[in-house]
């Protein structure tokens, strides 16, 4: 714990009892043990001025010659980063040395104690620098980058982040268990990180994409209310918000509806932005699944600009434009965005638009442009009559000096085409409220969706997740119009997480099971153990998962969650630091019974 800059520690120790960037003016006079890292070194006419950084900021250090010779003499030799102790009186600086730019900066220290504990090497960048630094450098370095002021602070505020939940959960009487990190492959969704077993030669653990399975085993067991900042881990291709092994703040809860996990994890949200100085209203408003497609074409929509879609399949079902119509008659729909105040784009520009619809899937991109002097244009003009103009303007609400923008299609290719377009013009055209913070909750998820690849029903969430009673005696007969229990809390355009009230009727989770295509002998191999646990008396009892890595990069104001890890990995998997992965020795190979096969040279 600090407190006024003096670490309160029974035992303070000489080589540091205060913290640097804590001292202030209550300490002048007091004699304080400082130690951290060399920052900046100015020599004025023989007087040195050291800028000592650890932790909690910057003290001001003064070495005059003819106060201290001794401490001089070490003053001379340091260099940036050296890693220092000293003692000595706080002071005040004289007033017009103040500096407005450092808490610390009306005061001073002008030691008579100095030691070098460890001299430093010139480091490969600047740590006292906002400039952009290439990221595999940072990483490579990454102890060094972690010295960064924004780096830094980066990793408090998680601390301070994970603190809070802990402390919110603590007091609703949640309980945090650890579960298990080898664990038996589920290979249902992301790729396992497999761990060879040297005790039963042949057999592997997985390491887990998340507790799934043992929280729900926990509610099983009777502890009601459980949480865990857990480790989970996916071997999967990345991106700036994907890592091969993450954090989420894990919680589970017996005996509960949707509503009650959903008001827990609105209390989490709230306090957790209170670390990033945010206020937050509740609560949060609830969307469903439908609405949102509808609306924004996303089931995570930002909605800091008003740019919506609208249905237009009515209007061209009837239509002789048998691009559109046709689309329609095959349970597909025509939809369209209006964009304001763009209709004198150039031609170049609108070939740029539609490439990029192409782009995001498209077969094509229609549009209308309503000019300011009254005129209509469109490539597919001489496909459409005046009246279906006119209605696709007047429902669109597009007037002089618009453009309305047109995608047919299977519905999830419409809707993710105008999706992707609506949050391009928001972004090019500035349209989105930066200062805005847009949370609400996603319910009425479908229950089922087709794998086209592999063409077999799976499951929106996962397979544990309960359907809505409404919808039970629609699982075998019309499985897409099944909704489940599930719910995801969107922030700004970013799924921050979701969960679901699970299945703990053993009979319905093995209905579920088979609707995915599970035979018997696959349920009993792969989730015998969640089943038969069902059968001795399993509460109902639902969950969520936050992700603990992009909530933190995203209060954090970061573009990637790497800016929020310690370690992270690139966006290949390795640790440019440690090396990592590596080969092993051919002993290890033998002991784990394994044999490596390299793919040939191409």
């Amino acid at each position: 714990m600090v407190m006024s800059g003096i670490m309160q520690d029974k035992k303070q120790t000489k080589i540091k009892d205060s913290w640097c960037g804590k001292l202030a003016e209550d300490h002048i006079n007091k004699r304080v043990n400082v130690s951290g890292w060399v920052s900046t070194i100015r020599d004025l006419g023989g007087i040195i001025f050291v800028e000592l950084r650890d932790r909690s900021g910057i003290i001001q250090i003064v070495s005059d010659p003819s106060k201290n010779p001794e401490v001089h003499e070490i003053f001379e030799q340091l260099r940036d980063e050296y890693v220092i102790s000293i003692s000595g009186i706080v002071s005040q600086r004289p007033e017009d040395t103040f500096n407005p730019n450092l808490s610390t900066g009306r005061i001073e220290i002008y030691p008579d104690k100095t030691q070098i504990l460890n001299k430093a090497e010139t480091p490969p960048f600047m740590i006292d620098t906002d400039q952009e630094i290439s990221e595999d450098l940072r990483l490579k370095y990454r102890y060094l980058d972690i010295r960064r002021p924004k780096m830094l602070n980066n990793l408090i505020l998680r601390h301070n982040i994970v603190t809070a939940v802990r402390n919110f959960l603590n007091t609703r009487e949640f309980l945090e268990v650890e579960t298990p990190e080898l664990i038996k492959t589920t290979p249902e969704g992301a790729r396992d990180y497999l761990v060879p077993s040297r005790i039963f030669p042949g057999k592997f653990y997985a390491l887990p994409q998340s507790p799934q399975l043992f929280k729900q085993l926990l509610m099983v067991g009777g502890i009601e209310r459980y949480y865990q900042i857990a480790k989970c881990f996916r071997d999967e291709a990345q991106r700036a918000d994907r890592q091969p092994e993450f954090s989420q703040i894990d919680l589970e809860m017996s005996f509960v509806e949707s509503e009650d996990v959903m008001q827990i994890t609105e209390g989490i949200i709230v306090e957790a932005f209170k670390c990033a100085g945010i206020e937050l209203d509740l609560p949060f408003e609830r969307l469903t699944h439908k609405d949102a497609m509808e609306k924004y074409g996303t089931d995570r929509p930002d909605r800091r600009f008003n740019l919506q879609l609208t249905d237009m399949s009515d209007i061209m079902e009837k239509s002789s434009f048998a691009a559109f119509a046709d689309q329609v008659k095959a349970g597909g729909s025509v939809r369209t965005i209006c964009v304001e105040g763009i209709s004198e784009y150039s031609r170049k520009d609108m070939d740029d638009i539609r490439n990029l619809a192409i782009s995001f899937g498209a077969k094509g991109l229609a549009w209308i442009t309503y000019g300011l002097d009254g005129s209509v244009k469109s490539p597919v003009l001489k496909f459409l009559t005046e009246r279906e103009i006119g209605e696709i303007q007047q429902r669109s609400g597009a007037n002089p000096g618009d453009i309305v923008f047109l995608v047919a299609d299977k519905n999830e290719v419409v809707f993710d085409v105008l999706g992707r377009l609506r949050l391009h013009f928001g972004e090019r055209l500035n349209l989105i409220d930066k200062s805005k913070h847009d949370l609400l909750w996603i319910v009425d998820f479908p229950m089922f969706e087709m794998d086209e690849e592999e063409n077999r029903l799976v499951s929106v969430h996962h397979p544990f997740t309960s359907p809505n009673p409404e919808d039970t005696g629609l699982l075998e007969s019309e499985p897409f119009k099944c909704r489940a229990l599930a719910y995801d809390i969107v922030y700004n355009g970013n799924e921050l997480g979701g969960g679901s009230i699970r299945i703990h009727s053993p009979e319905l989770q093995s209905r579920v099971f088979s609707i995915l295509g599970l035979s018997e002998e696959e349920i009993q191999e792969k989730f015998g153990f969640l089943v038969n646990a069902f059968k001795y008396g399993a509460p109902p009892h639902g969950g969520l998962a936050l992700g603990l890595d992009r909530l933190v990069a995203l209060l954090a104001g970061a573009n990637s969650i790497r800016e929020v890890m310690a370690f992270p990995k690139t966006n290949q998997a390795r640790c440019l630091m440690t090396d990592a992965p590596a080969g092993v020795s051919g002993q290890q190979l033998q002991e784990l019974h394994l044999k490596t096969v390299l793919p040939a040279k191409k």
